[in-house]
């Protein structure tokens, strides 16, 4: 009777120390599983406007729109230099890379409304941003342009254009001043003269456009440039009567009237750096602007 009694006793000390740890097993489990999962690969990091914002609140915020088609070759080198450029001023910023998805010619300044459009309520200015000029020189700010407009590609230092009206390439805009002037026409469909139109639209507003001051270095070494011409023609056709409207300043189309379809928006990283990119297809009233289409020249062969 004894033997079986402790017998008896050692087979309930057991079960309860089983009973016992299975219990401490499962509460461990539940706090390892409550603690943040941890891996060997880095996190991606977050979107500079969040960095900066938390540590400099009181930085307006800055959207990069970059109007694209086709040019990812470009994109490539763009999104790692300007995060490494801006990074330096510590500038709030995002890109946000506008890519018009339609079998209509290009059309810089509608996409630049677009993007606007998209930015206005989260960002106080924009840069208008070729994809292919990359600044080189650390003088060249991208600050917040309180006084007006603030062109950083200026003629002096442009690589190729060097007209004292010039406003292409990088140009600083306040979210007010873009509404001012009701952004830019629609018009211009293909290569060239959207920038030169702006330009007269912020006059007409006395809207003053500055450039940087106390540069030193010159259209050689200012930019890197990458557009490359014989590999990517730019569309300079004009058909139809495109050439007599788009020389005239355009009081009927901006941002208030762009017609276009936001297809998708994504989040895409580049060299693990975050950008938004908006496809768009841009909507061509054929009746005002036929030239959204130019039939290709038909070439006649010789006998």
């Amino acid at each position: 009777m004894y033997g079986s009694v402790d017998l008896m006793g050692y087979r309930i000390s057991a079960s309860r120390c089983l009973a016992f740890c299975l219990g401490i097993t499962f509460i461990m489990g539940c706090y390892l599983a409550s603690l943040p999962i941890q891996s060997e690969k880095q996190a991606l990091p977050k979107p500079i406007i969040q960095q900066i914002s938390s540590k400099v609140p009181n930085k307006k915020r800055l959207a990069i729109l970059v109007p694209f088609r086709d040019r990812f070759e470009e994109l490539l080198e763009f999104v790692p230099h300007m995060y490494g450029f801006l990074n330096k001023q510590n500038i709030p910023f995002h890109i946000f890379v506008v890519q018009q998805k339609d079998s209509n010619r290009f059309n810089r300044a509608s996409l630049i409304n677009v993007g606007f459009l998209y930015t206005r309520n989260d960002y106080d200015y924009i840069a208008m941003h070729d994809v292919d000029l990359l600044p080189v020189n650390d003088d060249l700010k991208y600050d917040y342009p309180a006084s007006g407009p603030f062109h950083i590609s200026s003629p002096q230092t442009h690589p190729k254009y060097h007209y004292e009206t010039f406003i292409g390439g990088i140009l600083l805009v306040k979210r007010e001043d873009y509404e001012l002037v009701d952004g830019m026409s629609n018009n211009y469909w293909g290569w060239g003269l959207e920038d030169d139109e702006f330009y007269v639209r912020l006059k007409d507003a006395r809207l003053k456009v500055t450039r940087p001051a106390n540069i030193t270095t010159g259209p050689e070494n200012t930019f890197r440039h990458i557009h490359d011409k014989t590999y990517r023609r730019r569309d300079m056709r004009k058909c139809f009567n495109q050439r007599e409207v788009t020389r005239r300043r355009d009081r009927l189309t901006g941002l208030h009237n762009v017609q276009y379809k936001l297809w998708s928006t994504h989040t895409v990283t580049i060299d693990e750096l975050p950008i938004t990119v908006l496809n768009v297809e841009l909507l061509c009233d054929k009746a005002a602007t036929p030239w959204c289409q130019c039939p290709e020249p038909v070439k006649v062969k010789k006998p």
